[in-house]
């Protein structure tokens, strides 16, 4: 995909500490209930920790008890893309950021009681967070 943010690998690990460079650039995951946006409830937009687009809004963050930050759907179906993974042996389908190509988790169908059915499952590394409506 042709990104609209473009920086060499130098620039971003110039840009970002070594945690968010290991997650955002290099599809890192990391630990699970160690993230410290996990418990945010504040309402707010999620962004990306790398470009700074819109990712999500606070109203479809939930609980899945999985770990990391969880919302049932992205602020635009453009906002993000969605990549098949088979890095661990398993299909699964990898979410980045659409506006830098920057990784952000991963997205299943096992958001149960939610109105999509989805659940976006995000490393809290990968995202800011701005409070506000």
């Amino acid at each position: 995909m042709d990104y609209e943010v473009k920086k060499s690998d130098a620039e971003w690990r110039a840009e970002l500490s070594p945690e968010k460079y290991a997650v955002l650039r290099g599809a890192a995951t990391e630990r699970a209930w160690t993230g410290e946006l996990l418990d945010e409830g504040r309402s707010g937009i999620y962004t990306c920790g790398a470009c700074n687009a819109e990712l999500f809004k606070s109203g479809t963050k939930f609980d899945s008890g999985c770990g990391w930050p969880s919302f049932y759907e992205s602020v635009r179906p453009e906002a993000v893309e969605l990549i098949e993974d088979r890095s661990l042996g398993v299909v699964r389908t990898e979410v980045r950021c659409a506006n830098c190509g920057s990784h952000l988790g991963h997205v299943f169908d096992d958001g149960f009681g939610t109105p999509t059915g989805d659940r976006y499952c995000m490393n809290s590394v990968s995202l800011n967070f701005t409070p506000g409506e």
